[in-house]
């Protein structure tokens, strides 16, 4: 049996590595910047705002979907995305809290923990 370089990482830091590498891309900022601004948007609606086509939209919504970022909310034939801020103020606070710089008395709605088994 091979050993993923993964497994030489608790969990926690796994999880806080697969959120940022997320985040790890200007098409994925902007469209967490859009989703912002609008609150909630359609892949059609972040197609027409950004300059990327609706394939790569698409996967840069299931990339930021698969380590929880985003809510998706179907409509029929279309589906709404908005940001899940619950997850996103997680991650900040186990990233802070891992370089030392939040507070660990605060507590998280989250663990990294709990970040780890949602991936």
């Amino acid at each position: 049996m091979t050993t993923s370089k993964k497994d030489l990482f608790s969990a926690a830091q796994v999880a806080l590595a697969e959120f940022a590498g997320a985040l790890a891309h200007p098409a994925r900022i902007a469209i967490i910047g859009f989703l912002q601004s609008r609150g909630e948007a359609s892949c059609g609606e972040i197609v027409a705002a950004l300059p990327l086509a609706q394939p790569t939209v698409s996967q840069h919504l299931q990339s930021l979907n698969r380590v929880g970022l985003l809510h998706v909310r179907p409509e029929g034939a279309r589906v709404s995305y908005s940001i899940n801020c619950e997850a996103l103020r997680d991650f900040c606070h186990s990233f802070q809290c891992t370089l030392g710089t939040g507070d660990a008395a605060e507590p998280a709605n989250r663990s990294a923990q709990a970040m780890a088994e949602a991936i």
